[in-house]
């Protein structure tokens, strides 16, 4: 008799009680070619020993579940939890959404004589109810299946510090409000510098928060609106009182009006750490206020503090970007980048973090590039941006560039266009390639005064060549990275003046996109050819069948509800879920099968030569990344069936 083979998931996390239970509850089950499992057979996970499942809905393919005859790998087979029910989902964007409440069973129907492994779900519960990890591999929520493949991959890279690498995992997604925080010191604005550097002194501390002036008034505005007064403080810090001496001010009569920042960056309370790192490092700021539910100051969140507690490694790279003379130091850090993406994907951290992160370092060695390249002037009237999944801060790979240069009114000059192809190329010299669809700066399109620009972004609502999309989809992704941001604010003002000034059926037509690569279950019946991974022509495009219809669909929804301040998906699925479009939980399972591929391209990209990193053969994953591969895709068939729905289209 065939036995479970407990070094594969969701078994190799079993203690020898629960493998012995599990062995007690087993039995063989097998199906002729086209018998279907009986109803009363759906309470159980099955592993498809020899053989081929088909997993079906109302009569429509959705999966197909391989035994170790069809694969390489004799210790790869495939297994299914016949309990999962389909994905049910009520999005208040779809009303007539015909999925909501969708609670039909799967059938599973044998392609050839098929021999399974029949393990009891009422022994899996018991058993999930104790041990946490099989509990999150069969989970009906696919967030937490991903969370259990996140841990698995940081494992696998290395056991032995696995524990630690979770934990700085769990660490990054802890609250602020954890870190030690630096405690609360105000002196008023009218105070002397010299009374700041006393209570600094004494409280061992290199900062003071400052009470404006003004602040009485303020106060008592900001009471009636029902919020707190942490954010109308400003903050004094030694460096501040040291410029102060060096202008030739007597600290005992200059107050600490003149030299504190009143333009202040804070971070909630119930902020993740991972969140405040990425504010301090794209701000290169060292402090941050913590604000808690009445929006005072509970704390400062200091810089050596949080990176005690985390033991991160960014910060080091952001200093080499910072002190950059030239192109080869400058190329140092870079490489830098390069190497920090792979410790973290090995480190386990989710592919979010990691993203964001890298778009803020990117921002950062673009803009010092900029800065070698451009006298000040050029720097302060103009205002550089990036775009694409680059703006979306989702590109892990240096896959192509996507810039912008916007300039004031006015402003013009006459080297610019040197400037620009010069900072082009040397971007590529540093390994961000140049992009085929030109949609760089060294394009006249997209290097133009503010009045051009938004002239011809209204043109591209019009929507009267095949390009106007593609070029509105790479703006309504654009993000700040140096300059004048004032400008980029006013393109995206212009852009929801545009939109409402628009056809009606624009975004109708905008959104065909994300379906213009057909039915999602001809990628699934791609598997069969497969066989032992022997066609590499017929791998699975990541990109075609899962990012862009994801991206795209969510930039639809975000630019027909006019939420155009914010470039990420993940900021826009927020955006959508507070504008009551989107279900919470709807919008997590969309961010979350989004990161795994990803994730996905990113594991392509470090273990093949393949710069792009887009295709993968699903024989080469494990049985629980295609299980989680085919639940993805899933989500992706049923977000575009919304779309459709919504928009009325007949794509399929």
């Amino acid at each position: 008799m065939p036995h479970l083979d407990f070094t594969q998931p969701p078994f190799d996390v079993l203690s020898l009680a629960e493998r012995q239970s599990i062995r007690k509850n087993t039995q063989i089950r097998y199906l002729a070619k086209d018998e279907f499992l009986s109803a009363a057979e759906l309470q159980c996970l099955y592993v498809v020993i020899k053989g081929q499942i088909e997993q079906l809905l109302d009569d429509e393919f959705v999966a197909s579940y391989l035994g170790s005859n069809h694969s390489d790998d004799l210790n790869n087979n495939d297994w299914f939890d016949s309990r999962r029910l389909p994905e049910s989902h009520n999005n208040k964007s779809i009303p007539d959404s015909v999925e909501a409440g969708l609670t039909t069973p799967y059938q599973y129907q044998a392609v050839e004589d098929t021999l399974l492994l029949q393990v009891s779900g009422a022994t899996l519960d018991k058993i999930s109810a104790q041990n946490h990890l099989v509990r999150q591999m069969l989970s009906e929520k696919l967030p937490e299946r991903l969370k259990a493949l996140q841990q698995r991959r940081s494992k696998s890279i290395n056991t032995t510090s696995y524990n630690d690498q979770q934990e700085v995992q769990q660490i990054m997604l802890q609250p602020v409000i954890d870190v030690s925080l630096l405690p609360v010191h105000i002196v008023d604005a009218s105070n002397s510098l010299y009374d700041a550097a006393h209570i600094m002194t004494k409280a061992g501390l290199k900062h003071v928060l400052v009470r404006p002036l003004n602040h009485l008034e303020n106060i008592e505005y900001i009471e009636n609106e029902q919020y707190g007064t942490g954010h109308l403080l400003g903050i004094l810090t030694d460096t501040d009182i040291c410029r102060a001496i060096s202008d030739r001010q007597d600290p005992a009569t200059t107050t600490c009006q003149r030299y504190a920042n009143f333009n202040l960056r804070t971070i909630k309370a119930d902020d993740e750490i991972g969140d405040a790192l990425l504010t301090m490092t794209r701000y290169r700021i060292h402090r941050l206020p913590v604000i808690d539910q009445n929006r005072d100051v509970a704390g400062i969140l200091g810089q050596s503090d949080m990176l005690a507690h985390i033991g991160h490694h960014s910060q080091l790279i952001s200093m080499q970007i910072e002190q950059a003379k030239d192109l080869s130091s400058l190329d140092t850090a870079v490489e830098l980048i390069g190497r920090y993406i792979r410790v973290q994907h090995q480190n386990g951290v989710k592919i979010g973090n990691i993203s964001r992160m890298v778009q803020t370092l990117n921002a950062q060695v673009f803009t010092k590039l900029w800065q070698l390249i451009v006298p000040d002037e050029v720097v302060a009237n103009t205002c550089l941006i990036v775009m694409g999944s680059e703006g979306r801060g989702e590109q892990i790979m240096r896959t192509d560039q996507d810039n912008a240069l916007i300039m004031r009114d006015g402003y013009n000059h006459p080297d610019l266009a040197q400037f620009a192809d010069t900072f082009n190329h040397h971007l590529a010299d540093l390994g961000y390639p140049l992009c085929d669809g030109n949609i760089m700066m060294t394009n006249p399109v997209w290097r133009q005064p503010l009045k051009q620009f938004n002239a011809q972004i209204g043109l591209w609502f019009k929507n009267t060549d095949p390009m106007h999309g593609i070029y509105l989809s790479a703006i309504l992704d654009g993000e700040y990275v140096c300059g004048d941001e004032s400008l980029l604010t006013q393109v995206r003002q212009h852009l929801k003046t545009a939109h409402r000034q628009s056809d009606p059926m624009f975004v109708r037509q905008f959104a065909r996109a994300a379906l213009q690569f057909g039915d999602i279950n001809q990628w699934w019946q791609k598997y069969l050819p497969l066989l032992g991974g022997k066609s590499s022509s017929q791998d699975i495009d990541l990109k075609k069948a899962g990012i862009f219809p994801l991206v795209h669909g969510i930039r639809t929804l975000a630019l027909e509800n006019d939420i155009l301040a914010v470039p990420s998906s993940k900021d826009r699925l927020k955006a959508l879920v507070q504008a009551q479009h989107l279900t919470q939980e709807r919008a997590d399972t969309l961010l979350e099968a989004l990161e795994f591929f990803m994730a996905q391209r990113l594991s392509v990209a470090l273990s093949t030569d393949d710069k792009h990193a887009r295709q993968v053969n699903p024989i080469t994953l494990t049985a629980l990344e295609r299980d989680l591969l085919k639940e993805c895709l899933a989500v992706v068939k049923s977000f575009k069936n919304q779309l459709r729905q919504h928009y009325q289209l007949e794509i399929s």
